[in-house]
């Protein structure tokens, strides 16, 4: 019998004391009958008849309620066995390692082991028989354990509720303590959720410490690339310590293990030239602050060298090369002679004038084929530091792509450290390179100004993103002010010098505040930076706008004495004129005078106006690039921004034949690429392939007008090595629509 259809045994005992009760009235009914005509012998025959009828009832009553008592007993055998196995399945929960957690289909927890409230600390102690999963998610949230809690602890809850509801793959969290776990949730049959939750932290320290390894070969690898120029190399800081040198530097130069140690300070390697080779220049190698590179030819241990030495602005130093003429002097010495010669014989034979100017022409004749030459052999230099100049930008932009990527997540604190220390040390050496870069460019004229109507409080906005956090972390007040005021400059520079100021201001002011103030004056908006830092002196204020210098009481905070000079730059070029007020112990005020323009209506158009970030959609990409590690960083950078990437070498590859196949919203190529293959080339192929124009840019670390011209009549946007991802971000954005 199903446990539904037993009878309550209650029922059937009430049931038989109501029968009982109508088979005494009957009775009593029938005694007490005294009706002459036979009718109390007939009521008594009925009784009989229903009395009998009442004990066969009462009987079958009496058996079902035997039954009844039979199925209890075997009820309660059931409830035993299953409080058993509810017993021995918490035993295997709680053996698990890992956490434990199920939820029913009302998303409330049913069961969880000590290992799952060992992630979660703020649920012990708590009554948990009937909470939900979003009242958990809201007590982890309070706690501030979850590092996205930190930051935006609506967001991260979202988010968390979000994957929880779906419950289709497996994500990590970063908790505060330093600790890494793992979620897998998946959806029960019930349509309830259950959670596994694995620590891995150790995991996720070794991915770190790889990274750090593969970086660390990078930068032999770009040793390496040094060494083998033919030319010594060597590069000295601002400080007039040695950044780097080559091997070229020891071959030359015969350093043995004392002269190497000399080399470590300018002031060592000149007095190792004077001293030990008897360099008959010694003006060759004097320290500049500013200028172009000089070319001076030098005698060095009885060989012929070519000194150039360049000032790097705006990374500082300088930068030495040597090469060795001799075998070139020597030829130029053995023309010489052969061309004393053929005078003194024009001499002895006192031929005629235009047989001596015959001669002179010949001498001449060959002295512009040397020239040619020589231009040949330094047109071959240049298209050669050009192709280095790629190779060395290849794996600094791979290692900028891998550190990007990694900043991105959510990291242990140690984890962190390390991950922006990296950075550090890539934005030095890009600093570095940028700034020989930067000098071909100013060289050439290629930095105009591009002048337009600006709206200040966009950019001002901007400072204020950009600056609070440091000003705080430095213990400061940041005041800037919201206004309507709209001026006509270059807005890239412009923006570039109130940045300066802001960050000297900032970087040497110990408490106190910075502030920004707008007033008009002589028909234009002065914006003055205005610090409470240590002042400056009458005396030192006009030096401080030069190239490496910095005050001897600053020496010990971090920076290359070239904002200011930046600033002065800038600020010549657009016109705009500086003033400096300060007193030592009272703060310091930076100005500029910028004139005034009309406002404009049709601000949505404003260049001046910040693209707001964001991601409104997932995008299938396609990356092609040569080199592995590049492959690898932009995959690893552009699916931390939520998008799904396929990578080729080429796009004729099983890859790139696949992605197109699948559907791809963009295409990222590198231009140089493998059989002589360009990227706008690529470009083309994979849009014929698919069907249609899709959205390209292309990445590369040269900078010639040639591959300019190239990539602009192919209509495709380029971006230079290294990348910054900012950068790469934004024209994403702009090209898919806000999507990127």
């Amino acid at each position: 019998m199903a446990e539904a259809d037993r009878p309550d045994a209650g029922a059937l005992v009430e049931r038989i004391r109501q029968l009982e009760k109508i088979n005494e009235a009957l009775i009593d009914r029938v005694e007490r009958s005294s009706d002459v005509q036979g009718g109390a012998f007939s009521m008594f025959e009925a009784a009989i008849a229903l009395e009998a009828m009442v004990r066969d009832r009462t009987a079958a009553l009496e058996q079902a309620l035997s039954r009844l008592n039979e199925a209890n007993a075997e009820m309660a055998e059931a409830h035993r066995d299953a409080d058993a196995a509810r017993v021995r399945l918490r035993d295997a929960i709680e053996s698990l390692p890992d956490g434990f957690a199920l939820f029913d289909a009302d998303d409330r927890l049913l069961l969880h082991n000590e290992a799952y409230l060992g992630f979660w600390p703020a649920l012990r102690g708590r009554d948990l028989s009937s909470v939900t999963f979003g009242e958990i998610a809201e007590m982890a949230a309070q706690s501030g354990l979850p590092v996205g809690s930190l930051v935006s602890r609506e967001r991260w809850l979202a988010d968390r509720l979000s994957q929880h509801a779906k419950a289709d793959r497996v994500h990590v969290q970063a908790l505060a303590d330093g600790r890494w776990v793992q979620i897998n949730e998946l959806k029960t049959s019930e349509g309830g959720r259950v959670g596994i939750y694995t620590d891995v932290t150790e995991v996720k320290a070794e991915d770190a410490r790889e990274r750090a390894r593969e970086l660390a070969e990078r930068n032999l690898v770009l040793q390496a690339t040094l060494d083998t120029l033919s030319e010594g190399v060597c590069h000295y800081g601002l400080d007039r310590r040695l950044l780097v040198r080559n091997q070229g530097m020891v071959r030359l130069l015969g350093l043995d293990a004392r002269g190497s140690k000399r080399l470590e300070t300018h002031a060592g390697l000149l007095s190792y030239c004077r001293d030990r080779l008897g360099i008959d220049c010694t003006s060759a190698l004097e320290w500049r602050e500013t200028g172009e590179q000089v070319e001076t030819p030098c005698v060095l241990g009885g060989r012929h060298f070519i000194i150039r030495s360049t000032p790097l602005t705006p990374g500082g130093g300088m930068a030495f090369s040597f090469d060795d003429i001799t075998e070139r002097v020597q030829d130029r010495n053995a023309l010489r002679e052969a061309a004393e010669m053929l005078e003194r014989r024009v001499a002895e034979r006192t031929t005629a004038l235009q047989a001596e100017i015959a001669e002179r022409r010949e001498v001449e004749g060959q002295l512009r084929a040397a020239k040619t030459a020589a231009e040949h052999a330094n047109r071959d230099k240049t298209r050669f530091l050009a192709a280095a100049s790629h190779d060395l930008l290849q794996p600094l932009n791979a290692a900028r792509l891998f550190v990007s990527a990694l900043a991105e997540r959510r990291l242990a604190a140690p984890s962190r450290a390390l991950v922006r220390q990296t950075g550090v040390a890539l934005d030095s050496v890009e600093d570095l390179l940028e700034a020989l870069f930067e000098i071909s460019r100013l060289d050439a004229g290629a930095i105009t100004p591009a002048w337009s109507a600006i709206e200040l409080e966009p950019m001002l906005a901007a400072l204020r993103i950009e600056f609070a956090a440091v000003a705080r972390a430095e213990g400061l007040s940041l005041d800037i002010p919201v206004t309507d005021v709209w001026v006509r400059s270059d807005i890239r520079l412009l923006r570039r010098i109130l940045q300066n100021f802001l960050s000297n201001a900032i970087r040497y002011t110990a408490q106190g505040c910075v502030s920004i103030t707008i007033a008009a004056q002589e028909g234009g908006a002065r914006i003055t930076v205005r610090d409470t830092g240590p002042g400056i002196a009458p005396e030192h204020q006009e030096a401080i706008f030069e190239e490496f210098r910095r005050l001897e009481s600053t020496q010990r905070i971090p920076g290359k004495g070239l904002g200011l000079a930046i600033v002065r730059r800038a600020a010549t070029m657009l016109g705009h004129r500086l003033d400096v007020e300060s007193t030592p112990g009272q703060g310091s005020a930076f100005s500029v005078l910028v004139p005034l323009a009309e406002a404009r209506s049709d601000k949505g158009g404003d260049a001046s106006r910040p693209m707001r970030p964001g991601v409104t959609g997932t995008q299938s990409l396609l990356v092609i690039d040569n080199d592995p590690a590049i492959l690898a960083g932009m995959a690893a950078l552009l699916r931390n921004w939520g998008h799904h990437v396929a990578t080729a070498t080429g796009p004729l590859d099983e890859e790139a034949a696949e992605a197109i196949a699948q559907g791809i919203d963009m295409i990222i190529a590198d231009y140089h690429l493998d059989d002589a293959l360009r990227g706008d080339e690529a470009i083309a192929i994979v849009r014929k392939a698919a069907g249609r124009e899709v959205p390209a840019l292309v990445i590369t670390a040269d900078r010639s007008d040639e591959v300019k011209a190239t990539l602009a009549q192919a209509r495709v946007p380029m971006l230079n090595k290294p990348v910054k991802p900012a950068q790469l971000r934004a024209l994403m954005r702009n090209m898919l629509g806000n999507g990127a």
